[in-house]
């Protein structure tokens, strides 16, 4: 079950307590699922009870109770956990099953994945002053807006809707994309560096991890078809390279491991169109062993809807017993977090006017990809196997979704580098 399927899951669920008389409010447009904030457990949990409680004229608590028993009903759900004020903390049958579905998806919408109609039929007036860093901000919220179905109209003039902080000096010397990033990447309020360090092709350059990551996922596709196989979704089986060798876990032993893992494939550098350019594989030391903090921060920041529903939990007819300790749960794959929290961040880049977001958002993908790409291809005498060809869909999975975001921002998501 993909997170949509999952969210539409949730709204069936209080459809069916008020069509059943049970709760009575106005069904909401959509409901948001994440993963578990700290003192919740299971794969994911929505705050859809505690947004229903006051038109319920319930308590949250027990809107949360009735929403459970009817999501224990549902098909793909193991149980339902109910923490904090009103949480709703949901486990679903097959935790591999998220990840594939996750990629099916995205590969059916390609870089198209994560638009949505959270501005349908909106027209947005940006009124900006004639300063670079102003123009080049409202042209990539104007094509966020798109893709949430409205429309932007870029004017100049006062009263001045949209003013980031200008640009220190002119950021053409550097190129259009690396420019664009330069102006981009800073949230509005800070000031952008102008500087060559975002020409620097090494991985302490963030636009360089994203655009390389990008290039080498398309390497390995060129690559794999020259080994006679292609991608499908599936049970990824990650096993070496510092991976956890459960069935859809993929979670790095440990950072040091995950960033070895990157920093020490010379048997995917040494393939021949690898994307790196002849150099090698970089060492992404640092970078990747925050993978999975970073991936987490970007899918559960704060006020995302999950919150901190503290150390206890509550389960309808059993108040107050200790919820599972999440951390003994299977892990999800690092790439799961950043990927299942694209679409809300596309939405919410768009209505806040905050293309910064999506930059940040872009690097904890790449980084969170990049140590998966040396399991891509088969080593040595190795033949293609399933979990070859789910790797490759997962990485391409990513590239999708790094590919159309770099589109938003008017940078160019390079094929080589």
């Amino acid at each position: 079950m993909t997170p949509a399927e999952l969210s539409r899951t949730v709204l069936d669920a209080v459809r069916r307590a008020v069509d059943a008389g049970e709760l009575s409010v106005d069904l909401p447009e959509r409901v948001t699922v994440t993963e578990p904030g700290p003192g919740g457990c299971g794969d994911f949990a929505t705050n859809v009870a505690l947004r229903l409680a006051r038109p319920a004229g319930l308590p949250p608590l027990r809107v949360a109770e009735t929403l459970r028993a009817r999501l224990l009903d549902a098909e793909g759900v193991d149980d339902v956990v109910v923490t904090g004020p009103g949480f709703l903390n949901i486990t679903l049958r097959a935790r591999d099953e998220i990840l594939t579905g996750l990629v099916r998806e995205i590969r059916e919408r390609g870089t198209e994945y994560g638009h949505g109609d959270a501005l349908a039929g909106r027209t947005v007036v940006l009124r900006v002053p004639y300063e670079v860093r102003a123009e080049v901000v409202a042209d990539a919220v104007a094509r966020l807006v798109a893709t949430q179905g409205g429309r932007a109209e870029i004017e100049h003039g006062e009263p001045v809707n949209l003013r980031p902080v200008p640009a220190p000096e002119d950021p053409a010397p550097l190129g259009p994309d690396a420019a664009r990033w330069a102006l981009l990447h800073p949230a509005p309020h800070d000031r952008p560096r102008i500087t060559a360090d975002h020409l620097v092709q090494r991985e302490i350059n963030p636009l360089f991890r994203v655009r390389y990551a990008h290039a080498r996922v398309r390497a390995l596709t060129r690559n794999a078809r020259d080994l006679g196989f292609a991608a499908e979704p599936g049970d990824l089986h990650l096993g070496s390279a510092g991976y956890a060798d459960t069935a859809g876990a993929g979670v790095p032993r440990s950072g040091v491991h995950a960033a070895s893992a990157v920093g020490s494939a010379g048997g995917v550098a040494a393939r021949p169109d690898t994307g790196d350019g002849g150099t090698g594989e970089p060492g992404y030391g640092a970078h990747a062993a925050s993978a999975v903090t970073v991936g987490s921060a970007v899918g559960a920041p704060a006020g995302s809807g999950t919150g901190d529903p503290g150390p206890g939990t509550h389960k309808a007819g059993h108040p107050g017993p200790t919820a599972p300790a999440h951390s003994a749960e299977p892990h999800p794959h690092p790439l799961q977090t950043p990927l299942t929290d694209h679409p809300r961040i596309l939405a919410t880049a768009a209505t806040d006017h905050a293309p910064d977001r999506l930059a940040r958002h872009l690097l904890a993908v790449a980084d969170a990809l990049l140590p998966l790409l040396p399991e891509v291809l088969p080593v040595g005498e190795e033949k293609p196997t399933a979990a070859h060809r789910a790797r490759l869909a997962l990485a391409e999975a990513a590239g999708a979704v790094l590919a159309g975001g770099l589109s938003l921002l008017g940078i160019d998501a390079p094929e080589h580098l």
